[in-house]
């Protein structure tokens, strides 16, 4: 059994793994990495986070 669970691992895989702020990301893709619901208080939360932190704030999220 594979660590998902599965009998058979996955035939598709990424030819890349991507983590942390190696792409461009928004303030809703950090709050929904951050296990939080998208409401605009969140929404404001994480805008004024990429502002502070900048584009590495994802970071504490993401490996």
């Amino acid at each position: 059994m594979t660590s998902n669970g599965r009998e058979h691992a996955a035939e598709h895989r990424p030819a890349e793994l991507y983590t942390g702020s190696e792409r461009p990301y928004d303030a809703e893709d950090l709050v929904k990495v951050s296990g939080r619901e998208p409401t605009p208080r969140a929404l404001e939360w994480a805008k004024r986070l990429i502002a502070e932190e900048g584009q590495g704030a994802i970071e504490r999220y993401l490996p």
